[in-house]
Parts: C-alpha cells; structure tokens; sequence
C-alpha cells in the first residue's frame, strides 16, 4: 500500500469515528489516487486535482464541485501529515447548490399513488408498497432508512419503529398510531410474504431479498406517471424523498392551526427527522406558502407586530 493510500485509509477511518459514513467519499477518493498514480505522482497538487475534479464531461459544474470539495478535504488532513501537500483554494470552481423544491403532494396525491400500488404485479408487491409509502407519509422517514429497516426494529406491543444507524450514523425511536401499527403487522403476516433469503429486512422483494433503493425509486417514478403527476417547474418535480417534505411540512402547519408554539415543534421535528441540527429543518418554512402566511399571520398578532 502506498504512503497516499495508508493515507486515505486514516483519513476515512477518523472520519468514521466521528459518524461518517463516506461510502460516496471513499469511492470517488480512491479514483482519485488512481488517477494520480497513473500520472506518476506521489504528492497531491492543486492543478491535478483541479484536472480530475473536471473530467466528467457534459454534468452540471456543481458536481465538480462537489468532486473538488471531497480532494480539499483529504488534502488538509493531507498538509498536516506533509506540509508540501498542495489544498486547493476555496474559491477554486466554487458553485452555489441548487437545492430542489420540494413537490408538496396533497392527501389526494397521496390516495391516488396508493390506489396506483394495486395495479402493481403480484399481491406482495403491492402490499410491499402500500405498506411502504403510508409509513413513510406517517414517519417522515428517508426511503434509505426504511429499506434498510429489520424485523427486529418494529416493536408492535409498544407501537415503535427503531431507526438505527440513521445519517450521521444516529439511532431514533419513531412512534406510530395504532392504524399504522396494524398496517406493518398485517405486512408481516401475510401468507403471500416470500421467505426471507439470508435477511432480515421487514420490507422483502418477491424474491425474499431486502428492497433495493434504485428498484423502489423506479417503482415510485412508475407510480407517479401512472397517477399523472406532473412537474410544476423545472425545479419542482415528484420525487419519492418530498414524502418526507410533506410530514414536515404537515406537522408545522397543524403546529400553527392547533395554536402550538411552532418554534418547540419545530425542535422536536428535527429530532423526529433525525437532522443534526435544527438549522437544517427550517427551510421547510419557505416550502409551503400556507405554511409563510400562517408564520406572517402569528407575526402580527404579536404586540408591536406590523399590521
């Protein structure tokens, strides 16, 4: 193993430990030794990670930005180790990211992709996938933690669904209503449920294999044409992760119609989420325009507040 390699392989293992996965991160690093070990070098420069950073041809510049951002990260960690380590500079091909809108779906949208589920092949998937998008609508959860949900990790007595292992590498509770309850152990207990092929996945494929994020994506795009769903901008199209946009945005607006304090709910949502920091909730605010009037109505109701 190389010294750049024994490197890396530090690199991700601190980060780690800190709670970082970085399976992207370890991927698209390891390329990027590769590609300097093919041109001879032993020292990280800024001009060949600029070089390698901008290879992709014909993809939007924020992903070499992105690709730029991971080799700065390594190399500061880099430059401690040896001083001649080149970091690229900050403003080297620096871009704004351009954060897509979340699509809102409405209860109707939701009923609609639901019924769609049933014209799905087999009784199991459309079980599979009913079962799937109501928790998802009723959770809040990412698709990625759903998928990667066990036996072990649904509690009917209690009522709770066990995330582990969440982004950041983050365990949560996740309580549920007893209709949802119900919903999962009638998932769990049908006589169509495939046997398990060396898993232990609550959500089973017909072949008794967990669920793979890309098939349930294509299945979920599937749904959504089926239904008629369509874009409202470029930026704004139906995405299975706007689900989770939608519990958020949900639980804010029956904060401000319940006339809850929507600034201790919105903590509590961002632990409900399991978002690092609340900062990263907040921007669900400007997602739903009922959700700006509400904020702006409190607003003026509060003494010295603008009329």
């Amino acid at each position: 193993m190389t010294p750049l390699r024994r490197a890396l392989a530090d690199y991700l293992a601190m980060r780690r430990a800190l709670g970082y996965r970085l399976a992207r991160a370890e991927k698209l690093l390891a390329q990027f030794l590769t590609y300097l070990e093919d041109r001879g070098e032993t020292r990280l420069r800024t001009e060949t990670a600029l070089a390698w950073a901008t290879l992709p041809t014909g993809t939007d510049p924020s992903w070499w930005t992105s690709r730029l951002t991971l080799v700065r990260g390594f190399a500061t960690y880099l430059h401690t180790i040896d001083p001649a380590t080149q970091v690229p500079p900050v403003d080297l091909l620096r871009a704004h990211p351009r954060r897509a809108t979340p699509y809102l779906y409405t209860d109707e949208d939701v009923a609609a992709l639901l019924a769609a589920a049933s014209g799905l092949r087999t009784t199991h998937r459309v079980a599979t996938y009913r079962t799937l998008i109501g928790l998802l609508v009723v959770t809040g959860m990412r698709v990625g933690e759903a998928i990667a949900l066990d036996l072990r990790d649904f509690d009917a007595e209690q009522g709770l669904i066990t995330v582990r292992q969440g982004k950041l590498g983050k365990s949560r509770a996740l309580p549920l209503h007893p209709p949802a309850t119900t919903a999962v152990q009638q998932y769990l207990h049908r006589t169509d449920r495939p046997a398990p092929r060396d898993t232990a996945a609550l959500f089973v494929s017909t072949a008794g294999t967990r669920l793979l994020k890309r098939n349930v994506q294509h299945t979920f795009l599937a749904l959504v044409r089926r239904v008629g769903l369509r874009p409202h901008t470029a930026a704004c199209r139906p995405r299975l992760h706007d689900i989770r946009h939608r519990f958020a945005v949900s639980t804010l607006l029956d904060a401000y119609r319940q006339g809850h304090d929507p600034e201790a709910r919105l903590g509590l949502l961002a632990t409900y989420l399991g978002h690092g920091d609340p900062k990263s909730t907040y921007w669900y605010l400007s997602a739903a325009p009922e959700l700006m009037q509400l904020a702006a109505d409190r607003l003026e109701r509060r003494p010295g507040g603008s009329a």
